[in-house]
């Protein structure tokens, strides 16, 4: 295993081509950027970014790569009464990418990728799936103990793609400049702006503008993604050749429990049964394949219809919905019964495995946990998502200073929950969220676009068949239908945290980039 053959590290500088100083700022001769501080700098924030030199052995392959962590200045041009009053800068995002030495730069792909959140780093599609370090986690029954290890990753998405990893405004080490406000960027339409400056900017650096050009996203990070495939084509002219939606959520009315909205009560149904089948309280001596057929079946058709009748539903109706439902789920007749056959999914997450004193995750249902009230309608925390923050932040922040030797006293944001809680959809007053039309309107302008959508059975944040309902009902002429691929995986939100569906999930991006390129 190679992991550390790098060049030696000069003294970080800030240049004024490539990668180097940020758009439109100048910086007195001799300056340095040293602990994230610009000395003798003219005009305020600069880039700060470093650069090593790795070797990543893969079979009989050595893969050399650069990766250049750092943040970038982000800057606004401002009028003042008509006049243009300069570039402004506003905020500083941090980023991780990795280039392949001497590829190709009009043949070799770039992917930009992020996680969702909203508030999330890209931490987690950064050391679980695609980067060429990955953290060992452990899984479901079997974590690893702290302080957990980091290893390199055979199945990296860089021996097909150079990669860029962003981490949006108030996550990771991205912050406001001085004087300007983080609020400003905890909202959709400012989300997809700067991460698409920021997918500008790194594009027209590094000379990539004739490079095949993914975008993945992971959760709300598929949000991102949709809204950006239009936003770039409308705004830079910048046509994609694919976007990786992992565990997708386009439309948000298809996973919000509200009042009035019986939607996601079919939408979920097929997880609820492949959680049950896996822990063994429904669909004994059946495959998974054949209790999500009959699961989807049902959900299809004869339960919404029966939520849909309300209380007109006949007697006999109901009884049989609640006989049908809890042989799915696992759950009691009489449970199914009093909440009027609408099982919402974190009162689930409780009821499950009650009678065992265990709560099941809702990021990846084949995780349960200890609950101190098993009394409680809704579990205190989520087993699935304990179990791995441990590991992926240690993982970051060893990894960050001492291999790609970036510095930064700042803490690293992997889940800014003041951008979580804050998070503007004013776009969609008295609407749901949704990208679903956005991303279709960027599929019928480029033809070309191709669209990858991975998700994992035991997934309850964002269900695959609320997916597949989505994709089902994207605008398209029926000849690019075909230009949309669905995978599934046996594990849940973060399916690469199982090892098996993290191999086949590598396998399966890395044929969507080649089939995407057109090269």
């Amino acid at each position: 295993m190679v992991t550390g053959e790098r060049a030696g590290k000069p003294e970080d500088t800030v240049e004024e081509k490539g990668e180097g100083a940020g758009e439109g700022a100048r910086v007195e001769e001799g300056a340095k950027v040293e602990s994230g501080e610009v000395k003798g700098a003219a005009q305020g924030p600069v880039d700060e970014l470093t650069s090593t030199q790795h070797v990543l052995t893969v079979g009989r392959r050595k893969l050399k790569y650069t990766a250049t962590a750092g943040r970038i200045v982000l800057r606004q041009e401002v009028l003042t009464d008509g006049k243009f009053d300069g570039h402004l800068p506003k905020a500083e995002v941090f980023l991780t990418a990795y280039t392949l030495d001497g590829a190709d730069a009009g043949e070799r792909p770039v992917t930009f990728a992020f996680n969702g959140g909203p508030g999330s780093s890209s931490i987690w599609l950064h050391l679980g799936l695609l980067g060429p370090r990955r953290v060992v986690s452990g899984d479901a029954g079997e974590l690893a103990p702290p302080p957990y290890g980091l290893v390199d990753n055979a199945e990296t998405l860089l021996q097909h793609s150079d990669l860029v990893f962003i981490d949006p405004v108030s996550t990771g080490y991205s912050r406001a400049v001085e004087g300007e406000k983080p609020g400003e960027y905890h909202g959709f339409t400012r989300d997809l702006e700067s991460v698409g400056e920021v997918i500008r900017l790194w594009t027209a650096r590094n000379g990539r503008w004739m490079s095949p050009k993914f975008l993945a996203g992971e959760s709300y990070g598929t949000t991102r993604a949709a809204g950006l495939a239009a936003h770039l084509q409308e705004r830079y002219g910048m046509y994609l050749n694919g976007v990786m939606l992992i565990s997708a959520v386009l439309e948000f009315g298809t996973i919000v429990f509200s009042p009035g909205n019986d939607l996601p009560y079919s939408l979920f149904l097929p997880s609820y049964a492949a959680l049950a089948h896996y822990h063994g309280v429904a669909g004994e001596g059946r495959s998974l394949e054949d209790v999500l057929a009959d699961a989807e079946e049902f959900a299809a058709g004869p339960y919404p219809q029966a939520l849909a009748q309300g209380n007109r539903l006949p007697a006999e109706e109901r009884a049989a919905v609640v006989t049908r439902l809890a042989a799915l789920t696992g759950l009691s007749e009489d449970y199914v019964d009093r909440v009027d056959l609408r099982i919402e999914h974190t009162r689930f997450f409780s009821e499950l495995l009650r009678s065992r004193r265990l709560v099941v995750g809702r990021l990846d249902g084949r995780f349960t946990g200890w609950d101190p009230d098993f009394g409680r309608e809704r579990p205190l925390e989520d087993p699935s998502f304990s179990a791995i923050i441990g590991p992926y932040t240690a993982a970051l922040n060893h990894y960050l200073r001492a291999e790609l030797e970036y510095e930064n006293d700042l803490p690293y944001e992997f889940l800014s929950q003041d951008a979580n809680k804050d998070w503007s959809f004013k776009e969609f007053e008295n609407d749901h969220v949704t990208v679903a039309g956005k991303l279709a309107d960027a599929m019928r302008a480029n033809p070309h676009l191709k669209v990858h959508v991975g998700s994992g059975h035991y997934d309850c944040a964002t269900p695959y068949y609320a997916t597949e309902y989505t994709l089902g009902r994207l605008q398209l002429p029926p000849e690019l239908v075909p230009n949309v691929e669905v995978r599934y995986y046996p594990a849940g939100h973060m399916m690469y945290v199982h090892d098996a569906s993290r191999r086949q999930q590598a396998k399966d991006l890395a044929a969507f980039i080649h089939g995407a390129s057109n090269r």
